[in-house]
């Protein structure tokens, strides 16, 4: 028999509480898993981040306790070691705590080192995928993401690396040459630098590329361009965080696939 998990049904005796880390995925509650939704549902308390959305919050109990734990335009709200250690007091607490991040737990959410901290407290924890940003940004701008006649391979990149870093950990020229589609989160800062050494790499100036913001919200938009301009135009048309960057032979899918701007303006006004 595979252990119990946090969606077991466990007697409140339990000496020591668990914890599950949850993606929230994109925005669009839903897009949960019923896992997800089951979990944050049943949480005693709940510490989540910036880019889960108030839909998601509103399925927490009203008696749950709620933490913020998030960030907003690149400034921290509350250190890593802080929300480990708030994540460490709860479940020593005896609390069923659900630590609920935007996207996946596991893609550029730092949800690997808040296991690694659990598992050497020797907590019990569990991790539940949610619908990572570059999947819902693509699919919801009519971007497939792999395609047979124009890609076989896609690659998740972060334009935000450990900023004690002493340098970036990324070569983005060998990239320039790798022929896949490029995702890039968090990288609307970095954006120009990137992809100048993209097109240093090798990579053509016109190759085709998207920024999806919001992806799956009502507040959805989308620009489709070349690699040469996507910085510029992107400045110019105010793109910000949250937003996802797609270069690549498919972007330009999207004038033709683009089905959920196609439905909201198609609604009556």
């Amino acid at each position: 028999m595979p252990p119990d998990s946090l969606s077991d049904s466990a007697p409140a005796s339990l000496p020591g509480g668990r914890v599950a880390l949850v993606g929230a995925g994109p925005g669009d509650p839903e897009l949960l898993t019923r896992k997800a939704e089951r979990l944050i549902r049943a949480a005693d308390a709940v510490v989540f981040d910036y880019l889960v959305s108030p839909a998601i919050m509103a399925l927490v109990r009203p008696d749950a306790e709620k933490i913020f734990v998030g960030k907003k335009g690149g400034g921290f709200c509350c250190p890593q070691t802080d929300i480990e250690a708030v994540l460490l007091r709860l479940a020593r607490a005896g609390k069923t705590v659900v630590r609920l991040k935007g996207g996946d737990p596991f893609i550029f959410g730092r949800g690997g080192e808040e296991a690694e901290v659990l598992a050497a407290a020797g907590i019990p924890f569990e991790v539940v995928p949610g619908v990572t940003s570059a999947l819902a940004a693509a699919a919801y701008a009519g971007i497939p993401l792999t395609h047979r006649a124009h890609s076989s391979a896609v690659v998740f990149l972060t334009g935000h690396e450990d900023p004690n870093k002493p340098d970036t950990a990324i070569r983005w020229e060998d990239y320039g040459r790798l022929g896949a589609t490029l995702c890039v989160y968090m990288g609307m800062k970095n954006l120009d630098t990137i992809t100048r050494r993209l097109e240093a790499g090798g990579l053509a100036p016109d190759t085709p590329a998207a920024v999806i913001q919001a992806a799956t919200t009502g507040e959805h938009r989308q620009l489709v361009t070349t690699l040469r301009d996507v910085a510029l135009e992107s400045e110019r048309a105010g793109f910000g965080a949250p937003s996802i960057v797609v270069i690549g032979a498919v972007a330009a899918l999207s004038e033709r696939l683009a089905w959920f701007t196609a439905q909201a303006e198609a609604l009556p006004a």
